[in-house]
């Protein structure tokens, strides 16, 4: 096999025009690791905020950006059992997605859903974790309740609106045009709020009879945490995963109190295999099925090619994007 791969790098913190193709040494594998001939690569908001030089690799992670893969596997690590070379696999990575090849834990593994293309599983593995850790784990949404997901057409957002759907919650969405909105509503969400237009708060209100949203899945942060403590509902959580309003928000505790609502919040990219194993297993014991059957459909926006990567980051900045955008990685000598 060779020992070069083509993969595209941060030459420096700035705007889009920052990723360049490079040539770097195929990785080489721990023990407990699998080494994936990628074909298409995830890309995803913590990308963009790594190649603006706000969000760094963890310790011992590549500097390539890309946190979500799917390919076949080309060699397996000596302690690896359940996986063999030429598996179809998608995975989440810690970085390094943005190659022609990538090491991934084998247990960040998960198999290629039946009917479902390497492009169309390349959009499943950062969203797809993330959103089981914070709304099924933190915020223990369960059937019958209401979920509201702030930026329904983000790639997030398209996977937990058609999660909480299949799985029996109810689902309020809000978004940012009439467009987005009635994608929101074709993806399942029972109620699509355009924000530019409409108080996302009196729309919970007035959708659950004034009970309010018993989860929230919010990645804006700032004044938005305000307005949300005031339409969650008795005992709701409100599960926070990004600041794109901003780090700080000020708040009135007193109704916080009033209704034993919890505020709580996570990070994935830092936390240790076995944490992201453990989703993975549940994934593919709750979700893969719905995947399989077609109750849950992957959401592509659009396909790139690797080294149109910053063409890619572009259109992420601009949000006009409803749900993921995708980097193909044709093999070497490809067109």
């Amino acid at each position: 096999m060779t020992t070069m791969m083509r993969a595209v790098e941060i030459r420096q913190p700035g705007g889009p025009d920052v990723l360049q193709m490079t040539a770097r040494p195929v990785p080489e594998i721990a023990a407990d690791e699998v080494l994936v001939r990628v074909a298409a690569a995830g890309v995803n908001r913590p990308d963009v905020a790594q190649r603006s030089g706000v969000y760094p690799p963890p310790p011992g992670a590549s500097d390539i950006p890309g946190l979500e893969i799917a390919g076949r596997i080309e060699q397996v690590g000596a302690a690896v059992s359940g996986w063999k070379a030429g598996d179809e696999v998608c995975a989440l990575v810690t970085g390094g997605g943005y190659a022609e090849f990538c090491a991934a834990p084998a247990r960040q593994c998960l198999p290629v859903p039946r009917g479902l293309s390497l492009i169309e599983a390349a959009s499943l593995p950062e969203t797809f974790f993330t959103v089981w850790s914070n709304v099924f784990d933190r915020g223990r949404l369960a059937a019958g309740e209401t979920l509201l997901v702030q930026g329904g057409s983000s790639g997030i957002g398209v996977a937990a609106i058609q999660m909480a759907k299949a799985l029996g919650s109810r689902v309020i969405a809000t978004a940012g045009s009439d467009d987005k909105c009635r994608a929101c509503e074709d993806l399942g969400a029972d109620v699509a709020v355009n924000y530019k237009t409409q108080d996302f708060v009196e729309a919970v209100k007035r959708s659950t009879d004034g009970k309010g949203a018993d989860v929230i899945l919010d990645m804006v942060g700032g004044d938005y945490v305000r307005r949300e403590i005031a339409c969650v509902a008795l005992e709701g959580r409100i599960v926070l995963i990004a600041f794109l309003g901003g780090a700080q928000a000020t708040f009135d505790i007193m109704p916080l109190m009033l209704k034993r609502a919890t505020i709580t919040g996570s990070t994935l990219r830092t936390r240790p295999v076995a944490f992201k194993a453990a989703i993975a297993a549940a994934l593919r014991e709750r979700v893969w099925p719905l995947i399989e059957t077609g109750r849950i459909k992957p959401a592509v926006h659009r396909v790139f090619t690797l080294g149109e990567a910053a063409r890619a980051h572009a259109l992420m900045e601009t949000s006009a994007h409803i749900g993921k955008i995708v980097l193909a990685v044709p093999e070497a000598g490809a067109a």
